[in-house]
């Protein structure tokens, strides 16, 4: 049962107003009426309202005085001031105690109504339309997913349910919610069933139907972005584990310093994995042309030590093979006070041609939500994952980088080195005891799996990558599936179902974003 909205309505003539109030009744409002700004206050520690009206020229505590009062008990309270006077320095003070909306006496029942649908009713009207639209568009995507579909449609139809993804979290309607959850989880079944398809072909080189991948990235983007900017210099950010979706809640606050250029997004190689991903991303190689061109640059996985530390060499000497002239600079950041050193020295990025920074933030946040129980409480699914995403952007040195970088007039191009998702079925895997402990993909000898439960790449060289012995082999898994062992299994299921990992085949790890903006 949709519950009543409750207004509170203060003036200190509030008997002249009993028509205005009897409206509002009939049409399915409660107002509590009061005659003064302290017996407001009263009423707000009282009872619960979703909004308030509020007269301006009050006696004893005027309007404005009440507001800013209002919003020391309740911040989100939206308030609607209603005053005789249209005076600036009036509409200036009442703007910056946060009202929601103003009014000029005399008013009419139907601008009261007006308003209180401006303010309390836009997030129903709103929840309403995103139903109404999804709802025609469900059946077109329907139609496309039943088709034979190349990875540019794919890309396409993965940005549609994205959107959706983001505007349906909004809603109260769980019926709909279900519904696109169902089509989400048919589509993401389908494109797995498309890659372990079209994956051997992809990595065997360019071509009309291949997508853009990894290792060809910058090679062959980064030329054309640079000349774009025509001396300006450009930036390279490269947010570890960064989402489609997350990409579309930062991206708004971006929009007053800078204009998209171009939104490209591209395939995230196999494994979807910063030991891969990224460093084929930073040398424009595949993982097994790097260990044979750059074996200095290479730390297999039976290996000790870092498998990322060397990709500033990586894409310095990328630069070099692209004949890139001019100053360079590369920076990673790991931790809020690298983030912040770097930043008070950002000025001398400004001389570089070309800067990368890769920013390891959403990396350590769906890790941190793995092994800290308060980070599984703030994300505990897909739209919090995101509310923290934007949260932590609004707040991080790097938001103040990027409005450094509109100061320098550059040109900033934004993308990741993969996705990650939300897993939540057990898939069982035996293997040596120095297997990887990924739990997407798997690489080692003598593996143990039931092969329709994985994606199963028995010849690594042909998919790019190496092979650290004669016998090894990668398994990937697919959907929301992970990788699991006999061993102590219940207890490893438990500690790692519904957390986020990436490694594997899925939408969400796979189709990432790459957007190049210009300083407005």
């Amino acid at each position: 049962m949709q519950r009543t909205p409750q207004i509170l309505w203060a003036d200190d003539e509030i008997d002249m107003l009993r028509p205005h109030i009897l409206f509002l009744e009939q049409r399915g409002f409660e107002i509590t009426a009061v005659n003064s700004g302290d017996a407001a206050l009263d009423a707000v520690g009282e009872k619960p309202f979703d909004l308030v009206f509020l007269d301006e020229q009050m006696p004893g505590l005027n309007g404005i005085e009440t507001l800013q009062r209002l919003k020391a008990l309740r911040p989100h309270l939206p308030a609607i001031m209603i005053t005789k006077s249209e005076e600036e320095h009036i509409m200036e003070e009442a703007i910056g105690s946060k009202i929601s909306d103003y009014l000029i006496k005399p008013v009419n029942p139907n601008q009261i109504l007006s308003a209180i649908k401006r303010n309390l009713d836009v997030k129903r009207l709103v929840s309403e339309r995103a139903m109404s639209d999804y709802q025609r568009e469900f059946r077109e995507l329907t139609m496309k997913l039943m088709g034979r579909l190349d990875a540019a449609e794919w890309m396409s139809i993965y940005e549609r349910l994205t959107h959706w993804r983001v505007e349906l979290s909004r809603s109260e309607d769980t019926g709909m919610k279900e519904v696109f959850d169902m089509q989400y989880q048919d589509a993401d079944r389908q494109f797995a069933k498309f890659v372990r398809d079209e994956y051997g072909e992809w990595m065997a080189g360019p071509g009309e139907k291949v997508p853009m991948m990894s290792h060809r990235l910058l090679p062959e983007r980064l030329p054309v972005s640079l000349a774009e900017a025509a001396g300006r210099p450009t930036f390279l950010v490269v947010i570890d584990n960064l989402r489609m979706d997350q990409w579309q809640v930062i991206e708004p606050l971006l929009a007053e310093e800078f204009r998209v250029v171009r939104k490209a997004p591209y395939v995230a190689m196999l494994p979807t994995a910063t030991a891969y991903a990224r460093n084929a991303l930073f040398a424009g190689m595949t993982p097994a042309e790097i260990a044979r061109v750059h074996p200095d640059c290479w730390v297999g996985e039976e290996e000790d030590g870092s498998k990322n530390a060397h990709e500033d060499k990586l894409f310095s000497r990328l630069l070099d093979r692209l004949g890139v002239e001019g100053k360079h600079g590369y920076h990673k950041v790991t931790n809020l006070a690298a983030g912040r050193s770097l930043l008070e020295n950002f000025h001398q990025t400004k001389d570089a041609r070309v800067t990368a920074i890769v920013y390891n933030f959403v990396d350590m946040l769906s890790h941190a939500r793995t092994e800290m129980e308060v980070i599984k409480e703030l994300a505990e699914d897909d739209a919090a994952y995101r509310s923290l995403t934007l949260s932590w952007f609004e707040h991080s040195p790097l938001r103040e980088m990027f409005s450094e970088m509109a100061r320098f007039g550059a040109r900033v191009i934004v993308t990741t080195d993969h996705g990650t998702i939300r897993v939540d079925k057990p898939v069982q895997v035996r293997g040596e005891r120095n297997t990887n402990s990924n739990l997407r993909y798997k690489v080692g000898r003598n593996l143990g799996y039931d092969a329709g439960d994985v994606f199963e790449v028995r010849e690594p060289e042909r998919f790019g990558l190496p092979r650290p012995n004669i016998s090894s082999a990668y398994i990937f898994a697919q959907e929301k599936d992970f990788l699991v062992y006999p061993n102590n299994q219940n207890h490893f299921v438990q500690y790692f179902r519904d957390t986020f990992q990436h490694g594997g085949i899925s939408m969400e790890e796979m189709l990432v974003p790459w957007v190049e903006l210009d300083a407005k």
